[in-house]
């Protein structure tokens, strides 16, 4: 099993090395490129017109090593369900962007549309092959809940989060894919604990396709993987951590996404109520970057805090 997890990580980094390359050359010469938000920091401006939507590199390729080293399970398929769909939500979302040429594209009431479906279909699979548990165990605490019937809804909320909250750190070169990296890695230790090996194959295929990504979207980066990645990544997280029964724990491990998204309601919240901010802009990293900091200082930080919380995540777990 251990060859079969490294053999996953290293074969899916190598496939995302050799292909982002020959990508990034076609998405230039089709000039499909990154559209960046006006209120934005002015220092993005140049990149603008970087290629984007790289998750359908690492993707597809971390669930096809998945499926072929593990073969079939149905743990696997109720992990790339959630993974592809969320995927497909973003590729939509990229796409639109491009296609008219600004910042914004599905609507918020569409991706709510498309997690709902993603989370029904989820709860059949789950249901249906007797992975359907209700009950969460609190982290530190030591005592479990039990949500009956309201655990669907908590689904859809778990997948939701999960994804946005990936999509807005993925804001400045790096931070995404690494932070992801960091967070996977944690879940393979979740994910052996819990004695499901096929979701540890997974977690470290995702992992290598982070980070043989990482190579080519660390500052300055040459490709984004944009919301076809950054909600691949968090419809994945979900899911993992369905499967493991480590629903809560993802607040712990995937504490930088936390942060950032609470960052983002906090902002708007408090701008709404008052008319000032509590952060120079938001979300967290670039209230960093508007303090001065580099892309380089603020992703180091990011990550150091991001394996300090996968840390915690992993101890506080208990199968």
């Amino acid at each position: 099993m251990t060859s079969d997890i490294v053999m996953a990580l290293l074969v899916t980094m190598i496939l995302t090395v050799l292909a982002t390359p020959i990508y990034i050359r076609g998405m230039r010469s089709l000039q499909f490129g990154q559209q960046v938000r006006e209120d934005g920091p002015a220092l993005h401006a140049v990149k603008a017109g970087t290629p984007t939507m790289g998750g359908v590199i690492f993707i597809p390729a971390a669930v096809l090593v998945a499926l072929i080293l593990a073969g079939p399970s149905t743990a696997l398929y109720a992990a790339f369900l959630v993974t592809l769909g969320c995927g497909l939500i973003g590729f939509l979302d990229d796409f639109g962007k491009i296609a008219r040429s600004r910042s914004l594209g599905l609507k918020a009431r569409s991706k709510l549309a498309g997690e709902a479906i993603i989370t029904a279909l989820l709860v059949i699979i789950l249901h249906y092959s007797g992975l359907y548990s209700t009950i969460l165990e609190v982290p530190f605490f030591g005592f479990t809940i039990d949500l009956g019937f309201l655990y669907p809804l908590f689904l859809f909320l778990v997948i939701s989060a999960a994804s946005n909250s990936v999509n807005l750190t993925d804001g400045i070169d790096g931070l995404a894919s690494g932070v992801s990296f960091i967070a996977l890695a944690a879940f393979m230790f979740v994910a052996y604990g819990a004695e499901l090996f096929t979701v540890m194959l997974f977690c470290a295929a995702l992992a290598g396709g982070c980070l043989g990504f990482l190579l080519f979207n660390r500052y300055p980066a040459r490709v984004f993987m944009g919301d076809t990645g950054s909600l691949a990544l968090g419809g994945a997280f979900a899911a993992i951590a369905v499967l493991v029964k480590a629903e809560l724990f993802l607040i712990i491990i995937g504490g930088v996404f936390v942060l950032e998204a609470l960052s983002v309601i906090i902002q708007v919240t408090w701008f709404r109520l008052t008319g000032r901010r509590v952060l120079l802009m938001s979300p967290l990293h670039h209230h960093f970057e508007m303090k001065g900091w580099s892309e380089w200082r603020v992703v180091g930080t990011f990550w150091g805090v991001s394996i300090i919380f996968a840390l915690a995540g992993v101890l506080a777990y208990n199968p």
